[in-house]
């Protein structure tokens, strides 16, 4: 139940309809995000066929809202990123509440106009740039911490290269010791539980490093390994047994002498697609959910506060709105992330998925800022130069390229404008 059994004790017009304007703006986010971001789970997999959309869309419900709501965070920074530090509001809190809602906006319009284009751009940068946008005009330059937005641009190259040059490797090593074989049948079963074990160690560190930090476990390194190790190495022995169902097509395999290692990989790839989901639920719901929570907050409370309790409701309206946003319009992202950089199988969507996730631990790691959006548009990259230049749609690369660069001024633009706007018509 939405409490508001206290009297918001920030002087604006008309509190009540803030409060319902704060619920819209959130909620609209979390639709752009699901509009966009998404594709960042889901992408490969309906690109290289081993998931229908319909199929992808079942899947993304189940795990990017059990994310959003089981680890989606029990308290939610209040500005991004260390952005902007949120004393500089301490005395005009109704600014922190316009600054937010106008960075919710402004994210999601941009986000929705990158869908509809078919963009994949970082929901992260977005809302950053937005965040810029508005402290820039309420409380002057000096209230940015620029250095950190330097840090973000910077993460447009190290990103897509990184995961670029991962999957390259990964792929050029797939395809020469296991694919391009006398028998890949008889070596994709040998090598395929090791595959898992090694994917599920990486998936299992992202989850456990970055997916359930807001759990609060405080898992040791001793424990965090011990059970990713363990959870590799049980789905490594299912793995082992499951491919032995895989049934020969011999109509198939006249048509596509690997119609069957494909199968193999389609299994990995879906496998991979449902970490990836869990973990972006669990993630990017705070795009959404923290500025909403900030804003919710202080308005009710009057107190600017670092760091504002996420209600389970709150959460939960979030999933719904990132699954909505995936089945409505998501598929325009799908469509360029899947098929309209490069050509992908199964085998080669598995390799960029998996090369993103070895980038994003490593960077997670290293304290390297990074975009996930973009780490997997440079995997996938990757992946067709692997190929070969002429297997890669440079064309393609290059609008996309612009939308990343375009991003931040763009939402810091429409931040600043709705700022004005719903300074003049909330205004104390």
């Amino acid at each position: 139940m939405i409490g508001m059994t206290s009297l918001p004790l920030i002087a604006v017009n008309n509190p009540t309809l803030l409060l319902v304007v704060i619920c819209v703006a959130g909620l609209y986010m979390a639709w752009a995000i699901g509009a966009n971001d998404v594709a960042n789970a889901m992408g490969t997999s309906v690109g290289s066929g081993a998931l229908t959309l319909k199929r992808a869309v079942i899947i993304a419900a189940i795990f990017e809202f059990s994310g959003a709501v089981i680890a989606g965070g029990s308290v939610s920074k209040t500005i991004r990123k260390g952005i902007v530090s949120p004393e500089v509001f301490s005395d005009a809190p109704e600014l922190l509440v316009f600054a937010m809602l106008s960075a919710l906006f402004a994210a999601a319009v941009w986000l929705s106009i990158a869908s509809a284009k078919g963009w994949p751009v970082s929901t992260t940068h977005s809302i950053v740039g937005s965040i810029v946008g508005v402290a820039i005009v309420s409380r002057g330059l000096e209230a940015v911490e620029w250095g950190k937005v330097g840090t973000i641009v910077a993460s447009w190259v190290t990103s897509p290269l990184l995961a670029g040059l991962t999957a390259f490797t990964l792929f050029t090593l797939l395809r020469k010791y296991v694919i391009a074989v006398e028998d890949p049948i008889k070596r994709i079963k040998k090598v395929a539980p090791f595959l898992v074990f090694g994917t599920t160690m990486v998936l299992a560190l992202v989850t456990l490093w970055k997916g359930l930090k807001h759990l609060d476990l405080e898992l040791s390194a001793l424990q965090t390994w011990s059970v990713a190790i363990a959870v590799s190495g049980l789905s490594a022995v299912l793995a082992a047994l499951a491919i032995r169902g895989v049934k020969e097509d011999l109509e198939e395999e006249k048509e596509f002498h690997y119609a069957r290692v494909e199968k193999i990989f389609a299994i990995l790839q879906i496998y991979t697609a449902c970490a990836v989901a869990f973990a972006h639920g669990s993630n990017d719901v705070a795009n959404a959910i923290g500025p909403m929570a900030a804003a919710w907050g202080t308005l009710q409370d009057g107190v600017v506060s670092s760091n504002n309790p996420v209600p389970t409701w709150m959460l939960a309206a979030g999933g719904v709105g990132i699954v909505v946003g995936l089945a409505t319009l998501g598929y325009k992202v799908i469509e360029t992330v899947g098929k309209k950089i490069t050509h992908l199988t199964p085998s080669r969507g598995y390799v960029a998925e998996f090369a993103a996730a070895i980038t994003i631990v490593t960077a997670s790691q290293l304290g390297m800022p990074i975009s996930t959006t973009h780490t997997l548009v440079g995997a996938v990259l990757g992946v067709g130069l692997a190929r070969g230049i002429a297997a890669t749609n440079l064309g393609v690369v290059g609008q996309i390229v612009v939308s990343w660069v375009v991003t931040l001024p763009a939402g810091a633009g429409l931040a600043i404008g709705f700022f004005y706007v719903l300074k003049f018509t909330f205004g104390a």
